[in-house]
């Protein structure tokens, strides 16, 4: 049966430049056909580059959106298996929060060089790339954020944990866009004493922000393939995102 654009995605491996210049591997996927559109910058979990993060990178293609989920871990561990590319960098501290900075500005600069582009970019991330949404949001000209139960970004990691994330919740003053907050009620990372306190910090700071939780959903909710799947919260999760993003991307 013929396909119309209106139902036609493209995707596929490509490379963007990313912080000090350093050319980086990327997942990137399109609706195909005429007309302006926003961009996505997907920032990947702690458990890496994966087949699930990719599904999402095209998801956000069909809703109408380009998008690149660039490979943080590319420098570490060129095309290793995302299990393995993940313990590399784990143990290493994580990816440096510069570093982010730079791979997201690299990302967002190559959505909006794309003729398809009408120059506004959102970023979103899930677990650790949560975090990074919102380093990414209180450092960079972006038009819409979703930070989807991001760790850390109030609190810091365990005793014994190796990652070197510091609170990003000081840095409410910068945020520069809208931003988008899902979380778990039975998450402890961020808990929800935590999601309250980044929520003040905005409040305080006459932030643009709206938080939803979720009850009976802990950390990973949207992760179909991992234990913490919860049906209910990602369904509600990605209309409330397609929404979002309907009102900041257009």
């Amino acid at each position: 049966m013929p396909h119309t654009a209106a139902d036609t995605i493209w995707a596929g491996t490509t490379t963007i430049t990313g912080d000090g210049g350093d050319e980086l591997e990327a997942y990137a996927a399109g609706r195909m056909g005429e007309g302006s559109r926003g961009g996505v910058v997907v920032i990947h979990h702690l458990p890496g580059y994966d087949a699930a993060t990719k599904e999402m990178t095209r998801r956000f293609a069909v809703m109408g959106y380009d998008a690149i989920c660039p490979n943080l871990y590319f420098r570490e561990a060129p095309g290793a298996d995302p299990d393995d590319a993940a313990a590399t960098v784990r143990a290493l501290g994580g990816v440096p929060d510069e570093r982010l900075v730079g791979d997201v500005a690299g990302a967002a600069a190559a959505l909006r060089a794309l003729p398809s582009s009408n120059q506004k970019v959102a970023v979103i991330g899930h677990c650790s790339g949560g975090r990074h949404a919102f380093l990414a949001a209180t450092s960079l000209p972006l038009q819409a954020a979703v930070d989807c139960y991001g760790a850390f970004v109030v609190g810091e990691p365990p005793a014994g944990s190796t990652l070197k994330a510091r609170p990003l919740v000081g840095r409410a003053a910068q945020l520069a866009c809208p931003l988008l907050g899902l979380f778990g009620t039975e998450d402890a990372y961020p808990s929800p004493e935590q999601v309250e306190e980044l929520a003040k910090a905005l409040r305080d700071n006459d932030k643009r922000h709206e938080f939803h939780s979720f009850d009976d959903a802990g950390h990973a909710f949207f992760a179909v393939d991992r234990p913490g799947y919860r049906q209910h919260a990602a369904t509600q999760g990605w209309r409330i995102i397609e929404d979002f993003f309907a009102r900041t991307l257009a």
